[in-house]
């Protein structure tokens, strides 16, 4: 892990196409601004935890599901023989 200390105005670099900002400090409470291109999703941490594990629990779901249909028609076929 990197670690930088910025005051209120500087900014960091990410490659080329990535720019952080402090825009504002207030008490505890720091405001960052971020510059990147349009195809770079950027979530806070823990909204992109709560998708991540959206995600997982619905893929479970759809394995799931996929197991039952897989049932339901492997049982029709073996009745049609």
């Amino acid at each position: 892990m990197l670690i930088l200390t910025r005051k209120e105005g500087e900014s960091i670099k990410i490659g080329d196409n990535i720019t952080v900002e402090v825009i504002s400090i207030k008490g505890g409470t720091i405001k960052i601004g971020i510059d990147a291109p349009a195809n770079i999703d950027i979530f806070r941490k823990e909204l992109y935890e709560s998708i991540k594990e959206e995600n997982i629990n619905a893929s479970k779901l759809n394995s799931g599901i996929i197991a039952n249909l897989d049932n339901i028609f492997n049982r029709d076929k073996k009745h049609k023989s």
